[in-house]
């Protein structure tokens, strides 16, 4: 009979944690979006685990590094959590701030070691994919491999020319990348602008000496 009251006890317990721990998880999420460090703060010294994730794979630092509120990034930071960790997607802390173009939050993830290239996607990649060319600047300062390619084979500079974002594509063109470079079934930079009616692109492109 011990024993079963001992089992039920503990049950109960785990559960309770479980709901404590959920709980917590989704104010520290709230926090985040509301920009309350005091808050971010207190829960990070009540013990609430620095590197929780959603079912997603998306952790604290990725959701501060979105919001791009670098108080509240530097708070975590300081929690010393896993800076090159990836969610379901593969995507990193720094890539998210480099996607929206939180140059400061870019700043302070490299600092805080984040990887500036790695296997897939890259920080440059989400760059240049939106136009953020502050951001792909310092990236490319920091040595970002300019020709680096996704599993697709496509790079920075095929993202940018598909997206229509002429200054990004005048940026890595500028710092070097290569132009002739082929995606998978032959998609090039010019053939990714053309494709999805870039005409100002395509004359940069061809300008430059781009072939099909």
């Amino acid at each position: 009979m011990n024993l079963i009251r001992k089992f039920v006890l503990m049950l109960g317990m785990s559960i309770f944690s479980a709901a404590s721990y959920a709980g917590a998880y989704e104010d520290m999420v709230r926090a985040i979006h509301l920009g309350d460090q005091r808050g971010v703060s207190t829960l990070l010294r009540k013990g609430l685990d620095v590197d929780s994730v959603d079912k997603q794979g998306e952790s604290l630092l990725m959701i501060a590094a979105k919001e791009g509120n670098n108080t509240i990034l530097n708070t975590l930071l300081a929690a010393k959590p896993k800076v090159a960790a990836k969610n379901a997607f593969g995507e990193t802390a720094l890539m998210l701030a480099a996607v929206k173009g939180h140059l400061e939050a870019v700043k302070l993830l490299l600092a805080a070691g984040g990887q500036i290239d790695h296997a897939g996607w890259t920080p440059l990649m989400y760059a240049a994919s939106t136009g953020k060319t502050e951001v792909m600047r310092l990236l490319i300062v920091r040595g970002a491999r300019l020709d680096a390619a996704n599993a697709t084979g496509l790079t920075a500079l095929m993202l940018a020319a598909r997206e229509g974002q002429t200054l990004a594509v005048l940026l890595l063109m500028e710092s070097g990348a290569n132009i002739q470079l082929a995606a998978a079934q032959g998609l090039t930079a010019l053939k990714l602008a053309r494709q999805f009616n870039h005409d100002e692109i395509v004359g940069i492109l061809q300008k430059a000496g781009a072939k099909q």
